[in-house]
């Protein structure tokens, strides 16, 4: 984006913001107080950071996104301190806790209409939400296989029979997503993709680097396996130039970077291509309960990754976090997982969890 540009853009979204805090003179739910909690899983190290909103009027609210810096989060505190909580739609998207801050306000807004954040956004449209994850757990009807890391460049047919052999491995009833992480050559990802083709993957992720359009415009002009991109794609243009020229079958913001509002705007997007959306998400379970809300909230949504960690002791802190209540919230029963039924994300978060498994 252009100096010019940039400055455009600043200034309309400061007269929005304006035009937003004169016409709501509800004070009542204005941020009071701002606090996060970085945590880490004990085995796998993953990490990423919980926020929790309150508002004078004594709601709270809750969301997640990965780690950041202290003084990202000391300025979006500075920056939100006293505004209504309900000015969600004004969050600027560029910020790095940009999607926690989504998530919590909407949590709010829920709870104060009494509503769970999908009848806010004006679904639901499904009762359930299909699911897939990494581990071979039975209660999922899907599953993430990743592909071999590869060990040279445009390794050719000795590549392929790596592949199939991990396919080959799979129940006949278990469907699968291929994923690759941006990881091989045009020429690999083309042959692969042709080579799993009676496999019937539900879709090839990230073949190749999603910026390499020429490179992506070869593999879907050489196979009918579909292609999903945008787990790593920051910018919703780079999602327009995939839609436009018709190379992505499987759109998949990271819920964590976009957060419910930027994620369903994707989803929009990708709906007036025909194309579907399944969120990336390799966070905690507060983000899972907002990918949930999403998916009940758009038409177009296809399938949910739930990142369920191998470790005994990771999966006891993700039910650690929540409240007995919610701990069902991430297993799935015949494939699908249940939607939260209470106002806001529908879920309790547990405090003293988040202290026990604070990172440094």
């Amino acid at each position: 984006m252009n100096t010019e540009a940039a400055i455009r853009r600043s200034r309309l979204r400061d007269v929005f913001l304006a035009q937003a805090a004169v016409s709501n003179s509800e004070t009542a739910h204005a941020i009071s107080e701002m606090r996060w909690y970085p945590v880490r899983e004990p085995v796998s190290g993953n990490r990423y950071a919980v926020l929790r909103v309150k508002t004078r009027s004594g709601l709270t609210g809750w969301g997640e996104c990965a780690q950041a810096p202290e003084q990202d989060a000391k300025a979006l505190e500075k920056e939100w301190l006293g505004k209504p909580a309900t000015l969600y739609a004004a969050i600027d998207r560029s910020a790095p806790l940009a999607a926690a801050l989504d998530m919590a306000l909407l949590d709010i807004l829920g709870k104060a209409c009494g509503a769970p954040v999908y009848r806010v956004l004006g679904g639901p449209t499904r009762h359930k939400v299909r699911a897939f994850t990494r581990s071979n757990v039975a209660a999922f009807s899907a599953v993430e296989i990743q592909a071999p890391k590869p060990a040279a460049r445009n390794q050719g047919k000795a590549y392929e029979n790596q592949v199939q052999a991990l396919l080959k491995q799979l129940p006949a009833d278990r469907d699968f997503v291929l994923s690759a992480h941006g990881s091989l050559t045009p020429g690999d990802a083309a042959s692969v993709a042709q080579s799993v083709e009676t496999y019937h993957p539900l879709w090839f992720d990230e073949p190749c680097a999603a910026s390499n359009v020429e490179a992506v415009r070869k593999i879907s002009g050489e196979t009918v396996t579909p292609l999903g991109f945008g787990r790593g794609i920051a910018d919703p243009g780079a999602f327009l130039a995939l839609l436009r020229d018709g190379l992505v079958d499987v759109v998949r913001p990271d819920i964590a970077q976009w957060g419910i509002t930027g994620a369903r705007s994707i989803a929009i997007m990708a709906e007036a291509y025909y194309v579907a959306i399944a969120p990336n998400h390799d966070g905690g379970p507060i983000a899972t309960a907002a990918a949930l809300h999403l998916a009940a909230s758009v038409p177009n949504f296809f399938i949910q990754h739930v990142p369920l960690p191998d470790a005994s002791e990771d999966r006891a802190m993700r039910a650690a976090l929540l409240s007995a209540a919610s701990t069902r919230l991430e297993t799935p029963q015949d494939g699908f997982l249940q939607l939260p039924l209470g106002p806001g994300l529908g879920i309790e978060v547990n405090e003293s969890a988040l202290e026990k498994y604070h990172a440094a």
